[in-house]
């Protein structure tokens, strides 16, 4: 069984893209999601494999981490850096998101999480999880006096 966190920011975030796509059509300047830097993720399946896919554009392979820990919540963590060309340059305008980030996935119990592989191509990292049968459930037998 698996366990789900629940996210109470969840809807939020679903319904600020929303409002963002409502009224890029009237007027472009305005933004509800905020200027933080969060990842797009999506994630598949086929008969061998879960796959993860995380759209990372501008940010350098060295600034990604991907971790998995003991209760199989994988974790992809970085940060996509603002750098000026030069110390004279001036911004007029900034529309990308940058700073820190964090995105973590609860994974189920039939995937190798010791067998990841990871590649970093184009500003997208892409993981690839093999699947695995779970263990059998462990039955005891209990004698009744």
């Amino acid at each position: 069984m698996t366990i789900m966190r629940y996210d109470p920011f969840r809807s939020f975030e679903r319904m600020a893209r929303r409002m963002n796509e409502l009224f890029k059509t009237i007027t472009p300047d305005i933004n509800f999601e905020g200027s933080t830097f969060k990842p797009r993720v999506d994630i598949f399946e086929d008969d061998k494999n879960v796959y993860v896919q995380a759209e990372l554009s501008g940010i350098k392979k060295d600034d990604v981490k991907v971790t998995v820990n003991d209760d199989n919540v994988l974790t992809i963590s970085g940060e996509k850096k603002f750098e000026k060309k030069s110390e004279s340059e001036t911004t007029l305008r900034t529309e990308r998101a940058f700073g820190k980030f964090m995105r973590s996935f609860i994974l189920p119990d039939n995937l190798d999480k010791n067998a990841i592989t990871a590649n970093y191509e184009n500003g997208v990292l892409n993981l690839a999880i093999p699947k695995i049968e779970p263990p059998a459930p462990k039955e005891i037998e209990i004698k009744v006096n």
